[in-house]
């Protein structure tokens, strides 16, 4: 039986495009893991959290899906949690 990262490293190796769509997919997941981090070690629910910053709860719940295009909100979210977003710009 195939392990996972075999799986995808062969999937990369035929297509680049999966490469790019894999590389912002766990730059998500990482993103996200930090504000439920935050949420957790807080004790807070995500309505809790949305008060805090000034955004719905509807809100929260899509960022922890993965579900986000503003950098503006995930900036600001991410320094209320004690990180800070830093984006790259690489060559395709």
């Amino acid at each position: 039986m195939r392990k996972v990262d075999d799986y995808i490293k062969e999937k990369i190796k035929r297509n680049p495009d999966f490469k790019a769509h894999y590389d912002l997919l766990m730059e998500k997941t990482a993103v996200v893991k930090k504000i439920i981090e935050y949420r957790i070690r807080h004790k807070l629910s995500q309505e809790q959290l949305a008060k805090e910053l000034g955004v719905t709860q509807q809100y929260i719940s899509k960022i922890e899906e993965g579900e986000f295009s503003n950098l503006d909100t995930i900036e600001n979210i991410l320094e209320h949690t004690g990180y800070r977003l830093k984006l790259e710009v690489v060559p395709a």
